[in-house]
């Protein structure tokens, strides 16, 4: 694959060039490509505030201020591994069941290619399809799930097993995942019945709820992060596990977050684990005020990215 002309690059200034994600270039040629970027613009499996389905396209706005150098992490990621932003899935609004079977098929086909998936959702629901496609290449997954709600409920829609509450559930019970290596971070809020957190603990998955945080501190929470993440992991980001106050702009806010500090912390604090696919997920832009969300958003992805690359230079 050639490089990228310079009208792409994200040396440009924000206000200039193409606002795909970093202004890396569009294309499903994956010759060569370490990381491909996929949107995932559905919203179908929402049970609150719909509008993430336009969560894609304002992420890769947002990206145009992401300069390239993560100082944090000591690293430039498009120095480090070859980044195109494949475009969106095929989602059929009306069914979320076709929708599913086109982003496993498709992101599969990414996954055969060689490249590592970047996925910018979309509501939570996506995150099924994504888990398939990885674990059929994979075999079962660690998994850290970012989020103020554990999605492990059976149902939300009378009989309909699939919606943005029930993807880990599903992944549990399809053996996708490995309860023993799956971590809960930032879970909060009401829920509907005392038992609603129990499900996926009796299974053995690690859950940090908000006040388990508090006691703890961030960096034990980091520690025990880590220690459950042996083999091949996924993360999955709900930008919900921020605070409303550094994210409005999603579909089921919940008040006593993680601050914009602290979620770079926690993402960072993944640095070396065997990071093999990524999804962010939730960002609603009607609900968004002056980009709030989709700049938090698009920071996380850039960390994401700079996770990978630091795996690949061996840091």
């Amino acid at each position: 694959m050639t490089a990228p002309e310079s009208g792409f690059g994200a040396e440009l200034q924000p206000f200039a060039g193409i606002t795909s994600f970093m202004r890396r270039p569009v294309t499903r040629d994956l010759a060569g490509v370490d990381v491909a970027v996929v949107g995932v613009p559905f919203d179908g499996g929402t049970s609150y505030r719909s509008g993430a389905r336009h969560g894609p396209r304002r992420i890769r706005e947002a990206s145009v201020m992401l300069w390239g150098y993560n100082n944090a992490l000591a690293v430039k990621p498009l120095d480090v591994l070859q980044v195109v932003d494949y475009g969106d899935v095929n989602v059929i609004p009306p069914s979320i069941a076709e929708t599913m079977a086109n982003v496993e098929a498709e992101v599969g086909a990414v996954l055969a290619a060689g490249a590592t998936v970047l996925a910018l959702g979309g509501d939570h629901s996506v995150s099924l399809p994504l888990l398939r496609a990885h674990a059929r290449k994979l075999g079962p997954l660690g998994v850290v799930h970012f989020d103020a709600h554990p999605d492990t409920w059976h149902r939300e829609f009378d009989a309909q097993p699939y919606s943005h509450g029930t993807p880990f559930r599903r992944a549990i019970e399809e053996g996708l995942l490995d309860p023993s290596r799956y971590v809960q971070v930032g879970l909060r809020g009401p829920t509907e019945e005392a038992v609603d957190w129990q499900w996926a603990r009796e299974r053995g998955v690690r859950a940090f709820t908000m006040d388990d945080v508090a006691e703890l501190g961030l960096p034990a929470v980091v520690r025990m992060m880590r220690e459950a993440l042996r083999g091949p992991s996924y993360v999955s980001l709900d930008i919900d596990a921020a605070d409303p106050a550094f994210a409005p702009g999603t579909g089921t806010p919940e008040v006593g977050g993680f601050s914009s500090k602290e979620m770079l912390q926690l993402v960072r604090g993944l640095r070396g684990i065997d990071l093999v696919g990524c999804d962010l997920v939730e960002v609603c832009p009607p609900y968004d005020h002056g980009d709030i969300t989709a700049i938090l958003a698009a920071n996380l992805a850039f960390e994401l990215l700079s996770l990978m690359a630091v795996r690949r230079r061996g840091g």
